[in-house]
């Protein structure tokens, strides 16, 4: 179930025709991104610090946190992982419908990625900082050099690319624990008046820099919220601090590894027709019995684990976030087959048009949800920051989503593109685009 594929002759790469667009892409892109709000609302409605611990804010009663565990099980990295197997899989087909065409892709994709590297940057540090489009910019382009391997050598690349951030992440913990160890015996030592070398007062200072990201206490909630209920500039200002630090160590850490796996993996699913719904229903309803038979109960797991542990950060960076950063994947797997299961049967045809309309206007969408969100939370808003418990922020996810699925389709029916879609090919095709539609 799509739109047709023929594709038109030209020497020219271009943006993606109507006729040219599968709709099990679209769909599932739409599912993606609203998915990807669950999640983005406890850090646009809170301090960043309750998205991993439910108990630092939130509310502790048995619905917020059952909140919590819902969200953890379905939602948490699992849309994001879709998200960024879909991107992989968009790398590939803009290559493949630009070899077709006989046209030169590179350089058109680069600038595509540039100008989407402006806008993430342009996003963090003036309306939110959770951006996920610098580090898809970045990603993608490397992940690009990957384009023209076999589904099997994709695979088995994404294989070797996804452990190395629980790797990482494990190491850093243990490294992290064992500092925290040498900084409470230094200060306990500075205190009975003993005099420290340079190193122990460094391992002091190291561990007093990284608590915060890794255990943030009252104080750090406290300057959280003082700063995204107070003006705009205090907001930036805190915004920046953060980002300033993050987004470096964030790629080379964590995001090349585990997003730039799951690229490699959407590559793979696109080629093998898994994306593009061009496999059985009963193949993809085997897909997610097992996906789901094996990746939820992973996920249960780690919500237990994570709660046993009192959400320690410190535990969950060295061990507990291992479970669902597997078990995530699975589950994602899980829900891929079940959108592509039901654009199969044909089911829900009018909901699943809306979701392709949302999945045309992702970008817009995405951004959209960073500034009806810090307007509606942050102080130069409505300031309701910290105030709204865990299990009515669904009620907002719920409204902006309900929102999205009528406006999309609206949209699209009296233009071509979202307005940031527009912008971003008219920058990557140095060329304003068309934006009416025409009879």
């Amino acid at each position: 179930m799509r739109y047709s594929n023929q594709l038109p002759m030209s020497d020219s790469a271009g943006p993606v025709q109507r006729s040219e667009r599968f709709v099990s892409l679209d769909v599932l892109r739409g599912v993606a991104v609203l998915g990807i709000l669950v999640m983005n609302i406890y850090a646009f409605a809170m301090p960043f610090a309750a998205y991993f611990n439910p108990l630092a804010a939130g509310g502790t009663e048995p619905h917020n946190i059952g909140t919590w565990f819902f969200t953890h099980v379905l939602f948490d990295q699992k849309f994001m992982s879709i998200f960024s197997m879909l991107f992989g899989a968009g790398i590939v087909l803009m290559a493949e419908r630009a070899a077709a065409r006989g046209a030169k892709f590179g350089r058109i994709f680069y600038r595509r990625q540039f100008w989407l590297l402006v806008l993430g940057l342009a996003h963090a540090y003036f309306i939110w900082f959770g951006d996920i489009l610098f580090f898809y910019a970045v990603v993608g382009m490397l992940m690009y050099l990957f384009r023209n391997l076999s589904p099997r050598a994709l695979i088995a690349t994404a294989c070797a690319f996804l452990p190395v951030a629980v790797l990482l992440s494990s190491a850093g913990g243990v490294y992290m624990q064992d500092l925290q160890s040498r900084a409470a015996d230094y200060e306990q030592r500075q205190e009975l008046g003993e005099t420290l070398s340079e190193e122990e007062l460094a391992a002091i200072e190291e561990w007093t820099e990284s608590r915060p990201m890794l255990m943030p206490g009252a104080d750090e909630i406290h300057a959280d919220t003082v700063a995204f209920t107070g003006s705009y500039a205090d907001a930036f200002n805190h915004r920046r601090e953060f980002l300033n630090g993050f987004l470096l160590q964030g790629l080379l850490f964590f995001i090349i590894w585990r997003v730039g796996g799951l690229m490699l993996l959407g590559m793979a699913l696109m080629k093998l027709g898994v994306l593009s719904a061009a496999r059985s229903t009963a193949f993809y309803k085997r897909m997610m019995l097992i996906a789901y038979g094996i990746g939820l109960p992973v996920c249960a797991f780690s919500a237990w684990s994570l709660n046993a542990h009192e959400f320690n950060g410190l535990w969950a960076f060295r061990i507990g976030n291992i479970s669902n950063y597997i078990g995530s994947i699975l589950v994602a797997l899980g829900h891929i087959a079940l959108v592509m299961w039901i654009v199969r049967k044909g089911l829900l045809a009018a909901l699943m048009q809306r979701f392709a309309a949302v999945g045309q206007m992702a970008l817009t969408n995405y951004l959209m949800h960073s500034v009806v969100m810090t307007t509606i939370f942050y102080g130069h808003g409505l300031g309701l920051y910290g105030a709204i418990p865990r299990f009515w922020q669904m009620a907002f996810v719920a409204g902006l989503i309900g929102f999205q699925l009528i406006l999309s389709p609206w949209w699209l029916a009296r233009w071509r593109f979202g307005p940031v879609e527009w912008l971003w090919r008219s920058l990557t095709y140095w060329q304003r685009q068309p934006m009416r539609r025409t009879a």
